[in-house]
This record gives C-alpha cells, structure tokens and sequence, in this order.
C-alpha cells in the first residue's frame, strides 16, 4: 500500500479557526473601513470566550487589516491613499517578479495551477458575486506567486498577503463598475501566462497593480472630499 500521496490532516486551534472567520467577515466587505468591531457582540456570534477573540484580533491587527484604538477598540483598517500607494507599489514588484517567472516554467503540474486559477476567475466573473469574484481575483494573485517556484518571494509575499486581501476587496466592491470591469482588469495577464510570455506576464502584472492602485487612490479621494 503507498502512502506518499496522502497528506497528514491538520489539527487547528480555536485561535487559528477564530482568527480564519474573522478575516474572512471582515474582507467580505461586510464592515466598511474604518468600521468597529465589538469585543461582546463578535464573541457571542463566534460561542468564544473574549480571550480567544481577543487573540485572533491581535494576530488580524498584526496582518495590518484591523485597527486597535486606545481605550475605544477595534476598527477595520481604513485605506488611505498613502496605503493604497504602498501596497500597489509593493505587490507590483512582488507580483511582476511572480508573473515573470511563472511564465517560463514548464512542468505539467505548474501549468495546471495556474491554468485552474486563470479558469476560476473567468467562472467567477461570469456568475457575477463580489465577493466569488474577490477571492477568485485574489487566489488567482496567490496562484502566480506560488506558481514561481521562489521560496523568498513567496515568503514576503505571505507578509502582506491579507493588506492586498484587503486592497482587492475594497476596489472590487467600489472601484470596479461589474464583472467586465475585473475581468478586463486581469485579461492581459491572463493571456500571457496562457501564451508563456515572461516579459509580457510581468509588465501586465505591473501595469494592472499600477492602474488599479490609481483608480482607488481616486476613489478614496473623491470620498474625502
């Protein structure tokens, strides 16, 4: 009997599946930046005692997409467009370097992910949901990083990964103007990973980070306003 294909199950602590809801509540879009988070009322919906919330918020408040204010609480992460500079200027050279290198390889199984997460965008652009929309947009981003066989980019890439979570998020639910708007956004990129450009996959990766930061940066400035 072989056994090398079967992976050991993972054994999560409350803390982790705690902190797992929460961040996926919290990027769905369902509390607006800048939006409390209430200690009693979360850890009566979760059935979790206020230590354990308060664990899984300190480790959101370290990915940088909570906020804890002294003697008031908690507050989803207001993008402001200093952070919105920040993030698209660092995701574009993670991601173009991610892009340029998934591109160029070649084993079955790496073509295969890639090709599965380009595939899963499409579908979730043509159902139509934010928030399928959202995760399909940014697992596809997670997909070409890991695609790249770079064990240092990927690492901090994982630093910041729940910021870009964030920054996708807010543009798609109020940037975007629908399904054509995302999938045009990723089309380029798309077509060069298919076509095994590296050159191309890399400037389509920097170029729609660069567009997309600008078009929140307005956004969150026409808001200000």
């Amino acid at each position: 009997m072989l056994l090398d294909k079967l992976r050991p199950v993972a054994r999560q602590s409350t803390e982790t599946l705690v902190t797992d809801a929460l961040r996926d509540y919290i990027l769905s879009g369902e509390v607006a930046p800048g939006g409390r988070l209430t200690e009693i009322a979360l850890s009566e919906q979760l059935g979790v005692a206020r230590a354990t919330l308060r664990t899984a918020l300190h480790r959101l408040a370290a990915e940088g997409i909570i906020l804890q204010i002294p003697y008031t609480g908690w507050q989803v992460a207001s993008l402001t467009p200093q952070d919105v500079w920040e993030i698209w200027t660092l995701r574009g050279s993670l991601e173009s370097l991610a892009s340029r290198l998934a591109a160029a390889r070649e084993e079955p199984e790496v073509r295969i992910a890639l090709d599965r997460a380009c595939q899963d965008l499409l579908d979730a652009c043509a159902s139509g949901g934010v928030q399928a929309m959202s995760d399909a947009d940014f697992a596809l981003h997670r997909a070409i990083v890991e695609a790249a066989g770079h064990g240092r980019l990927a690492a901090q890439y994982r630093i910041v990964e729940q910021q870009v979570r964030l920054f996708i998020a807010t543009s798609n639910r109020h940037v975007a103007t629908g399904p054509e708007d995302i999938l045009a956004q990723h089309e380029p990129l798309i077509a060069a990973l298919r076509a095994r450009d590296p050159e191309a996959a890399a400037r389509a990766a920097w170029q729609h980070d660069e567009t997309e930061g600008h078009r929140l940066t307005e956004w969150l400035a026409h808001r200000e306003a």
